[in-house]
């Protein structure tokens, strides 16, 4: 792409929340919604749905939708369709921890998770379908309630970003959030996971329980300095989540490979965990175009892409 079809993500500081709402609402509705063409499958599952009749497998359907019975009795593989209902309940896990305050490119990855959300959000704001969130920081957990409606929307979306930057040394409970939305079981819907992934992977078997049930998405939010450090010389490095400072010369070549070769490893065990849960992996960086990692994501679930991914 020559030219950002969207750019970065409305900054969070310095501008009143009213105005990053507006921003966002209007990004989502008329630029995202356009590049989709009015077509949100692949992003959101539509309405939500029931068992229906079963058909031949096809490369590419959810396995997770396999009839096993119908399976062995004909000896070909088959999927149970679906039959849509009414309306579709949504719920959000948003994880601001302060490993999300940070960001050295276009904006910061907290900017991100918003923006995550509000296409979330917006996008599934319709036809009476309710969205709801859990917010983990490292000192609290936030439960907003399932509801419809766009005043309802705009009020989920203002709590996530009126959410006070936690205290360094406190990482949010991504497993506990992820709990909390397991029991007691829900209707069949969307779950959809906003964090970094940072931290010890306990989440994955809640998470895996979670997609025995429901739609899960996961949006993984990063930077650049993540995956590769510079060579600028003499460098202070801040862990956000536990305050420690350390320096490191970057002008040294081994460190800056060693450094790399971790951070691929990192990610590599992350995304494996993503895809041994069942959900399917959206990746957002502060050094791309938001809009279109969306839609290139849309396109490829569209197509069958293993999962989902988009790397």
């Amino acid at each position: 792409m020559s030219a950002p079809l969207g750019g970065p993500p409305p900054s969070l500081s310095g501008q009143p929340v009213d105005a990053v709402l507006a921003k966002l609402e209007l990004t989502v509705r008329r630029r995202l919604d356009g590049l989709l063409q009015g077509n949100h499958i692949g992003l959101v599952p539509g309405p939500g749905s029931e068992a229906g009749e079963s058909r031949v497998y096809h490369p590419g359907d959810d396995v997770r939708r396999m009839d096993w019975p119908v399976t062995a009795r004909t000896t070909v593989p088959h999927v149970r369709q679906t039959i849509a209902d009414r309306e579709l309940e949504t719920w959000v896990v948003v994880d601001l921890s302060p490993s999300l305050d940070f960001g050295t490119a276009n904006c910061e990855k907290r900017d991100l998770v918003v923006a995550g959300m509000a296409a979330v959000a917006y996008l599934t704001q319709h036809g009476g379908n309710r969205i709801g969130a859990i917010i983990t920081n490292g000192q609290d957990v936030i439960r907003l309630p399932a509801q419809s409606g766009r005043m309802h929307t705009q009020k989920l979306i203002r709590r996530v970003v009126e959410t006070p930057r936690s205290a360094q040394g406190r990482r949010g409970d991504l497993a506990a959030a992820l709990e909390m939305l397991r029991r007691p079981p829900r209707r069949r819907g969307l779950v959809v996971v906003i964090s970094d992934f940072l931290g010890e992977p306990n989440w994955e078997g809640p998470l895996r329980g979670l997609a025995g049930r429901h739609e899960v998405l996961a949006i993984e939010v990063l930077d650049p300095r993540e995956l590769e450090l510079p060579n600028v010389g003499m460098l202070t490095v801040v862990d956000p989540e536990s305050g420690q400072h350390v320096e490191v010369q970057t002008a040294k070549k081994s460190l800056r490979q060693n450094y790399a070769t971790a951070a691929l490893q990192q990610r590599a065990e992350i995304n494996a965990a993503l895809r041994r849960a069942g959900a399917g992996a959206l990746r957002l960086r502060t050094d791309r175009d938001w809009l279109i990692d969306i839609v290139r994501f849309v396109a490829a679930r569209r197509r069958g892409a293993s999962g989902g991914a988009l790397r």
